[in-house]
């Protein structure tokens, strides 16, 4: 199985988790759902990106213009850059963590993504 196929299940997860808290105007806590998402789904170009366009509508939708351009530029990067490997381990997507920035896993992300 690809990685794509094995972690899908586990974005969409995040993703029904993310709708169901911004549809009650949690927008911090559906948030932290497509942060989830994207240190799952960031080896996934498709999933990548997805995560990415899904950050910038958040920032439309919150009226945050920093967050807005910051998704744009990370937009780019992950449709270009993924592919070749450049994505930094443990990153949130976020704009409140550098572009390039790794942090450790957690146990239960590390668990997920290392599924065949």
């Amino acid at each position: 199985m690809s990685f794509y196929t094995n972690i899908t299940p586990h974005i969409r997860k995040e993703l029904a988790a993310y709708k169901e808290h911004m549809d009650a105007q949690r927008h911090d806590m559906a948030f932290q759902h497509l942060e989830n998402a994207h240190v799952l789904g960031q080896r996934s170009t498709r999933w990548h990106t997805i995560i990415h366009i899904k950050m910038a509508s958040f920032a439309l939708q919150t009226k945050n213009p920093g967050e807005l351009f910051g998704q744009l530029v990370r937009i780019v990067g992950a449709a270009t850059k993924t592919a070749l490997g450049m994505v930094p381990t443990g990153n949130t997507g976020g704009t409140s963590m550098g572009i390039m920035t790794t942090r450790p896993l957690t146990p239960e992300h590390a668990r997920i993504i290392a599924q065949k």
